[in-house]
């Protein structure tokens, strides 16, 4: 949400609320064009792991070395201490080729090997695999078989695997992130609502408007997306098919409607709605088109998002007098407020396990990403150091990451960061102000 200025008392004309609703977008323009992706932070702690640049016969591309991507998949995660290239020994694309000792040598736990041979008919074999280097063992091997436009693909797979493999959970990096991009002509803006490849890459527009849409969410099964559009001069909410493109508006209420926020079973939707004259937290049932109140109060309170079991809600609440965390049961039932620390947080989103929330917060340094931990009881939030000010934030599915907008300079870029706040990786961009980018749920390959 928007920097705004809260208050326990507001007036509830619907042009005051557009304005506040638009508020949440700070517009800036990108000029720069092309930036590929950059990697930024402090030593490693991770496991030591050696990438060798695949082999690579026939491919029309040479930047499509799945080497490169998988290394900084890796990378981002903040598990793995990628060993760089100039530090091999040999160069082994077969298990026959490999001098184990080489890779012990320069502190190497494990090893990724591989090759691309072109078929013809633009198909390509894309094999790899992952060895242990003081066992001297493979620990997983595949082979794909893909043609050109998905040789990232399978480099994120790749990654996947390695990941699963050696952290004991699914990967992150063969799923979607969905964001906002506002580009700006002489004619006006114009607002994309886009899926692209976990680093930026291939980005989709799935729908263009002249009307800004705001909060993407993601369905559990990642077929849908809720998001608000200010389309006839309202806040409306839509869920929009990502395949079809389909899209249905949820039921109109008086007023304000915003914050979509899907339930864990894809039943019920957390809202934001301003119907009975004070922006309040409402669960509306897809099935029934009801909208039940969660929260009253003369404050603001918005931003809702579920616990993984589905139990609770979180949000956001000028109820102290700035905006803090609260929890409160996803049936309704008395909030209780979470977080204590700095002048500012806001937009809390949960870890997969439930153990973290992640939020924007100012603690005297600008607007960071702040994490809290379930169960403290502290009020404590630990502010991660980034590389500019950041404006919305979420969780990857391992929890391992977390993907947020920010602006560095005079530009709007996306970025992620591990949670042990060490790798920032900036996303691949093209133009505009990139905003609220949110990580599906699953692969769209599973």
């Amino acid at each position: 949400m928007a920097k705004y200025t809260w208050q326990k008392h507001i007036g509830h004309g619907l042009a005051w609320w557009l304005m506040i609703v638009l508020s949440i977008f700070r517009l800036e323009s990108a000029g720069a064009q092309g930036v590929t992706i950059e990697v930024t932070g402090g030593a490693y702690s991770g496991i030591p792991i050696s990438v060798v640049p695949f082999s690579i016969n026939g491919l029309p591309d040479p930047n499509l070395q799945p080497a490169d991507i998988i290394e900084s998949n890796l990378r981002a995660s903040g598990r793995f201490d990628v060993i760089p290239e100039e530090q091999h020994l040999s160069r082994p694309d077969a298990l026959n080729e490999v001098n184990f000792r080489d890779w012990r040598l320069i502190k190497s736990e494990v090893l990724v090997i591989g090759n691309i041979v072109n078929l013809g008919n633009d198909r390509y074999e894309v094999r790899f695999r992952l060895l242990d280097v003081f066992s001297e063992t493979q620990l997983v091997g595949k082979k794909f078989v893909v043609p050109t436009n998905n040789m990232r693909q399978a480099a994120h797979q790749i990654s996947d695997a390695i990941y699963e493999q050696m952290i004991g959970r699914p990967g992150d990096f063969d799923k979607a992130i969905a964001f906002v991009n506002v580009r700006s002509t002489e004619e006006g803006k114009t607002y994309r609502l886009q899926i692209a490849d976990s680093d930026g890459w291939n980005p989709k527009t799935i729908l263009e408007s002249p009307y800004a849409i705001l909060s993407p969410s993601w369905s559990p099964d990642a077929s849908r997306i809720a998001y608000v559009s200010l389309e006839d001069n309202k806040t409306r909410i839509f869920i929009q098919n990502v395949w079809t493109g389909e899209r249905t508006a949820v039921n109109e209420f008086e007023g304000l409607n915003t914050a979509p926020s899907w339930s864990p079973d894809g039943r019920k939707l957390a809202l934001t709605l301003s119907r009975d004259g004070n922006p309040e937290i409402y669960v509306y049932d897809i099935a029934t088109k009801l909208a039940k109140r969660i929260t009253r109060h003369t404050a603001i309170d918005t931003e809702a998002t579920w616990s993984p079991d589905g139990d609770t809600l979180i949000f956001t609440s000028g109820r102290a007098g700035r905006p803090h965390i609260y929890s409160v049961p996803a049936h309704g039932g008395q909030p209780t407020r979470l977080t204590r620390d700095g002048s500012y947080n806001a937009g809390p989103t949960f870890s997969l396990d439930g153990q973290h929330i992640a939020m924007i917060t100012n603690q005297g340094n600008g607007y960071k990403i702040g994490l809290y931990s379930v169960g403290d009881g502290s009020g404590t939030v630990t502010e991660l150091s980034t590389a500019g000010e950041e404006e919305f934030v979420r969780f990857s599915p391992s929890g391992d990451m977390l993907v947020f907008a920010t602006t560095v300079g005079n530009q709007s870029r996306l970025s992620t960061i591990s949670v042990n706040g060490q790798v920032q990786r900036f996303l691949k961009y093209e133009d505009g102000a990139y905003r609220e980018p949110t990580w599906s749920p699953i692969s769209f390959n599973q």
